[in-house]
């Protein structure tokens, strides 16, 4: 199932080797998230084990939580506020100085339709890119197959069901592009501001 799982396949999430690597990963939640914050060093190393990859300067505020963990990628200087969950069935690639307000949602899998066969546990799942610069806003939900540019923003409470493409901000239910971001939104502090 995991094999199924990963090349995007239909699986079943009642297998018991996913169900091993789902409480390993709750096992390393629960630590995390009930480490006291100013035990940075701790919490750094959970997160080094818990994900495929964490660049340098990685903070993630507790309530966290994900899947699996080992399908999430983040870059360099990554921040992701209080109640942020990822459900890491699929891969979840975050690119570099990507930045997520309070209570953001990533979810990978897609139950199928069939009340049937979705008791039965049968699902799907498909990987999500976020690029480099971006800043998803508050209560945010970005769904399984969706590709964020880079240098975009997604506005508080947006729901992304489809790619967005770079240097734009997006938002509504679902996610539409407002408007591009330009030079006119540059404040030009001067050189010691960036």
């Amino acid at each position: 199932m995991k094999e199924l799982m990963l090349a995007g396949e239909y699986y079943t999430s009642i297998d018991p080797e996913l169900d091993a690597e789902r409480e390993r990963a709750k096992d390393l939640l629960y630590d995390f998230n009930m480490m006291r914050p100013t035990k940075r060093a701790e919490r750094e190393r959970i997160i080094r084990e818990l994900f495929g990859h964490a660049g340098k300067n990685c903070w993630i505020e507790s309530v966290f939580n994900c899947d699996y963990g080992y399908n999430i990628s983040v870059g360099d200087n990554f921040y992701a506020n209080t109640g942020c969950c990822i459900l890491d069935c699929a891969r979840v690639t975050i690119g570099d100085n990507v930045w997520f307000g309070p209570n953001i949602g990533i979810y990978t899998p897609e139950h199928v339709f069939d009340a049937e066969e979705r008791t039965a546990g049968w699902e799907h799942s498909l990987p999500v890119t976020i690029g480099d610069n971006v800043w998803v806003c508050g209560g945010a939900t970005i769904v399984g197959g969706v590709t964020i540019g880079s240098n975009s923003i997604i506005a508080a409470g947006a729901v992304v069901v489809k790619d967005v493409p770079d240097s734009v901000i997006v938002g509504g239910v679902p996610a539409r592009v407002i408007r591009q971001i330009t030079e006119a939104d540059r404040l030009n502090l001067g050189p010691g501001a960036r």
